[in-house]
């Protein structure tokens, strides 16, 4: 379907077609130079020691997980309000996803009190979510993990450029995962970031990443090594050139894009402030987000479905983020801690995803705003 205005658009410029047409001329298109200058690149710009870049975020996921020694027996929790890939990536793993609730209707982010109270002796980490590129309150957050001595992982796909008082999100856990999707703030198409400032860690995190080899395919290419041994069980979660060098191109814009979703965003809180039939959530949210969708809550009498058919009919495309995770099919039957989610499950019955992408022109916001109200 031809859209006039789609929910995400991904415009490259002859800066990524020439990275591009730079590795394919090398010849070398598998982990090579182009991956260790974007994991240099991105480790500097979050502000941690080492930075893997992977196949994608599900992959650095499951990869840290992993590496944190996570597996049967043990619970994680984290939210149900996310991409399914939060909650398989602990599963994959053999230990229980625990769901918490989120802090209210106005905040999707995971809720400190709710983590609190879903921890159990079983429980060896939190896995938290930055909602559409808001951080969570970390103060809380980082707390609870120091009481309990759990791990954190950060589920950063939405958030990168994101901070919190000041510190970039990505930076408080013992691990964070990012996501370079076609729809994320720096898209590679496909592809993710593991980060860490944990050097036991990291090293794990290489093996994860590469069926557990001790040297890489460039490391031989190079002459520094003629063979290698298989220490542990890894995966091929690989990134390739292609995809490294277009992160590369894309890390550059990022700070650029995301202030543009910012002025988007308030365009268009400023345009739906005197429509009375939703709400916005994070609208006076205090710390720096990535600004990565545009949520909004439906009043209960609005039909989200009619909504959405009727926003297609006139060109515009919308989501849902998300139908929370533990009422798939899958999850309803598999053993799963699942109760006390109610702000969970209204906001999944009522939330409705508004389209933003950098590119966007106020006069599409104007058009979206406009058949909004017109239904």
């Amino acid at each position: 379907m031809s859209w006039k205005v789609p929910l995400f658009d991904l415009r490259f410029d002859e800066k990524e077609f020439s990275a591009v047409n730079k590795v394919l001329k090398s010849g070398w298109l598998t982990m090579g130079e182009e991956t260790k200058e974007f994991e240099r690149e991105f480790s500097s710009y979050i502000g941690v020691k080492y930075a893997l870049a992977t196949s994608s975020c599900t992959a650095a996921l499951h990869m840290a997980n992993l590496a944190l020694g996570i597996g049967v027996g043990d619970e994680v929790i984290c939210p149900s309000l996310s991409f399914v890939a939060t909650s398989n990536s602990i599963v994959y793993t053999g230990a229980k996803p625990v769901f918490a609730d989120v802090v209210s209707l106005t905040d999707f982010n995971i809720s400190p009190k709710e983590i609190e109270r879903k921890i159990t002796n079983k429980t060896k980490a939190i896995i938290i979510v930055h909602y559409a590129g808001y951080p969570c309150n970390m103060d809380e957050i980082c707390a609870i993990v120091k009481k309990h001595d759990l791990f954190l992982i950060e589920d950063c796909a939405h958030a990168p450029g994101a901070e919190y008082k000041g510190q970039k999100v990505g930076t408080f856990g013992d691990i964070a995962c990012f996501s370079f999707f076609s729809n994320k703030n720096l898209s590679t198409g496909e592809g993710g970031m593991v980060v860490t400032n944990n050097e036991e860690l990291y090293e794990k995190l290489k093996l994860l990443r590469s069926h557990g080899m001790t040297t890489l395919t460039l490391d031989r290419h190079k002459g520094h090594a003629f063979s290698y041994d298989v220490v542990s069980l890894g995966f091929n979660y690989r990134i390739d050139e292609i995809r490294a060098a277009i992160g590369r191109v894309q890390l550059k814009k990022l700070d650029t894009n995301n202030k543009k979703r910012k002025e988007l965003v308030d365009y268009y809180k400023e345009r739906l402030s005197e429509c009375e039939f939703i709400s916005i959530p994070f609208k006076d949210y205090k710390e720096r987000s990535s600004y990565h969708i545009f949520p909004i809550l439906l009043d209960e009498k609005i039909n989200r479905t009619q909504l959405m058919k009727y926003l297609r009919e006139n060109g515009i495309q919308t989501s849902i983020h998300y139908r929370p995770i533990h009422q798939f099919s899958f999850y309803k039957d598999l053993e799963v801690g699942c109760s006390d989610l109610t702000y969970t499950e209204i906001i999944g019955k009522r939330e409705l995803t508004l389209p933003l992408y950098p590119n966007m022109q106020y006069s599409q916001v104007d058009y979206v705003v406009n058949i909004f109200n017109n239904f």
